[in-house]
């Protein structure tokens, strides 16, 4: 279930006050444990420590960094190539398979 849904349906019951606040807030975070959180990447991505062993598991594949909580990818040519704090190197074609989009700026 979509993070957006769970949000407008604990809204819902808000405006309608059929049940209270404290009830509501705790409905949410029950249905954001059972729907994985707020990420819509449900595809687990192989993630590696160094561009080398990221190159050996997908051969004929880019490997790019992926800054994990953003869900951006960069390539190597970019700025922020293996420099954000938490990324790993990951195949391009699994990034994009997982939900994960390229970096607009680099």
């Amino acid at each position: 279930m979509p993070f957006n849904l769970v949000f407008r349906m604990a809204e819902k019951q808000l405006v309608n006050k059929t049940i209270g606040m404290k009830r509501i807030f705790f409905i949410f975070l029950c249905l954001l444990i059972l729907t994985g959180g707020a990420s819509s990447r449900s595809f687990a991505l192989e993630q590696f420590n160094s561009e080398q062993a990221a190159q050996s598991a997908c051969p004929g594949d880019k490997v790019v960094w992926l800054n994990i909580p953003t869900g951006v990818y960069h390539y190597k040519w970019q700025r922020w190539y293996g420099a954000t704090k938490h990324g790993a190197y990951v195949c391009e074609k699994e990034a994009v398979k997982s939900g994960n989009r390229a970096s607009k700026r680099g």
